[in-house]
This record gives structure tokens, sequence and C-alpha cells, in this order.
């Protein structure tokens, strides 16, 4: 099992936002309330054309902040390849990822902590909106290419649930792993980077899922819980993302000798049978069927690409002290 550096517990958040000031207001508002507190935040403000500029740059928090404008938006992946890379830069020891529309819970690095030594990869509890119990525990089945939910109380037998996908909303990491997994691909865009990501650190070390709330939701979304399949709104965008990207996760499970040609033919129709069930049930509409079909296609352009590379690991970088200079405030 992979231990971290204990010499740096460092935690950095990484926020990726893109036209969500309120929301990401409340974020930025809740982390000044943590205890313990974050050595540091790094926002990654995806070329937002509302008000996103004005409220970093009003900022008054007791940790410092950077913030890195970016000239267009690279969609969560790449604002997260973009965050990762400059709290990697800062020393960061930890990175604990996270979209803008959640807020922190003011104890939850304490929760945290008691796993930090046992685990390099690990997702707190979230609540959703209302303030219920938010669902994520999945595991992804390799043959089919699909990540499928866990029924019951997985915390019934034991504190942490063992996983093999990650989620970017809340995903704390160790930065040495991140050295070796590599950046999150930004070509994902969104969708599906965060669950690859993940499968990709529990090839070589255990991801875990704790008992401990850390985080709540601050937008509202339409959801329906089907039984077999949870399933909350989407956009055509998210739709497209979704199909397209069962492309570079099938690059992967090949690089890894997980890939079941057959099986995943079998996952990418269940993939689309699932976008269009989710339209119908949650959206009330088929209006969005076209995006699956282009994603779909260009997942077949990326199976084909004989060009397509995985992320490069980086370079190890020297371990620094917890006397090391501390980062700086960039607004």
């Amino acid at each position: 099992m992979h231990v971290a550096d204990a010499s740096n517990p460092r935690v950095f958040i990484v926020i990726t936002t893109y036209n969500r000031a309120t929301h990401l207001q409340e974020l930025l508002s809740s982390i000044a309330g943590l205890d313990p507190a974050p050595a540091g935040v790094v926002v990654v403000d995806n070329a937002s054309t509302d008000n996103t500029a004005e409220v970093l740059g009003a900022l008054d928090l007791p940790v410092p902040v950077i913030v890195e404008r970016l000239p267009r938006n690279v969609g969560g992946s790449g604002g997260f390849a973009a965050g990762a890379a400059r709290a990697l830069d800062e020393g960061a020891g930890w990175l604990w990822l996270m979209d803008d529309d959640v807020v922190v819970l003011p104890d939850a690095l304490a929760s945290f902590a008691p796993w930090m030594p046992r685990y390099s990869c690990i997702h707190g509890r979230r609540y959703d909106h209302a303030g219920n119990p938010f669902f994520w525990q999945h595991i992804l089945n390799e043959t089919i290419g699909v990540h499928l939910p866990v029924r019951g109380d997985v915390f019934q037998q034991s504190p942490v649930f063992h996983t093999n996908v990650g989620c970017f909303e809340g995903m704390l990491v160790s930065a040495d792993v991140v050295r070796e997994i590599g950046l999150p691909d930004a070509r994902f865009f969104l969708n599906g980077d965060d669950l690859t990501y993940g499968w990709l650190i529990s090839q070589r070390y255990p991801v875990a899922y704790v008992d401990a709330f850390v985080l709540r939701k601050t937008r509202a979304q339409r959801q329906v819980d089907l039984g077999v399949r949870h399933l909350n709104d989407s956009s055509d965008l998210s739709r497209f993302c979704g199909m397209r990207n069962r492309g570079h996760l099938a690059r992967y499970l090949q690089l890894h000798g997980r890939y079941s040609r057959l099986g995943f033919g079998v996952g990418t129709l269940l993939s689309a049978a699932k976008e269009i069930i989710r339209l119908v049930a949650v959206e009330h509409s088929l209006a969005g069927s076209s995006s699956v079909w282009r994603g779909w296609r260009a997942a077949r352009t990326i199976l084909r690409d004989p060009d397509w590379q995985p992320e490069p690991p980086l370079e190890p970088q020297p371990r620094r002290t917890a006397d090391a200079d501390r980062p700086g405030a960039a607004r």
C-alpha cells in the first residue's frame, strides 16, 4: 500500500470554475471556516464571462489563494490538469480536487486526517443540495467499461469502502501519486475524466471512500432513482463527451490489458441506452439524442487513432519540508 509523504501534509484545494460566480463565492467562503485550514487554494478560472473575475479580485481569505485564469475554456479536465500542475509547483503534499458547486464542511480536513497515513487517494461523503446523502458508490466493470452502482449500505461492516473509480468532486490525492500517474487527461474536456483517473490510480494503489461527510452540493439537480441506476440531469455537451470519452477509456484499458472488444461494445450500447433513458426519465425529452450518436462516432475515431498516447507521468520533485517557502497569493 502506498503511504503518502508524512513530512509534507500540505493540502492544496484545487477548484475549477466556469460561469458560476455565486456558487464559487459560497465555496470560497466555506473554505475560510476550515479547521484545520489548507496550505493554499488554487482556483482555475476557465475563461468565465460572468463576474467571476470580480469575485476572485475581492477575495479576503485567511489562506493563500492562487488564481489561474485560462485564455479559453478547456473544460473540467483541462482545468483540473492546470490546477494540479500549479499546486504541485507550489509544493503541495496533497491535492483536494473539487468543482465550484459545492461547499466544504468545517471539519472536513480533520475527518480526512486519520485516513491520510493509510491511503493516497481518498473520497469523503457528500450531502446533496437538500441535505440528503449524495449517492456515490460505484465500481468500474472493466469488461464492459461501465461503472455500476453498489447498492445498500457500503459502510455497514467497515468505515471504508474500496472502489476503483474517482470523482473530482472531492477527490483527495497525494502529490506523489499525481506525479506517478500524470495529470488528469485534458482531452476528456468533461465527463468520465475523474472516473478514469481513479481507475488508473486503483491499478497501483487502493482508492478509498470513507464514511465521513466533507462536502455539500449547492447546485440543485433534477434526478431520479431507477433502482438499478441513479440518474441526474445532464446537457448535450456532457452527453457528447460521455460517449466520446469511452474512446479514451478504451485506450487506457487496452494499455493495461483489460480491454474486451465484445464486452466494451456491449457497454457502449448500455451507455447509449442510459443516456436515452436519462433524457426520457429526467428531462422528459429526446432532443439531446443526436449528441449521443455524435459522441459514439467520435469514440470510434479515437479507437482508430494510431497517434493516441496516454498522459505521461511527471518528473519526481525533491520533497519539501514543513518549513519550505509558503506560496504567495496571486490575483
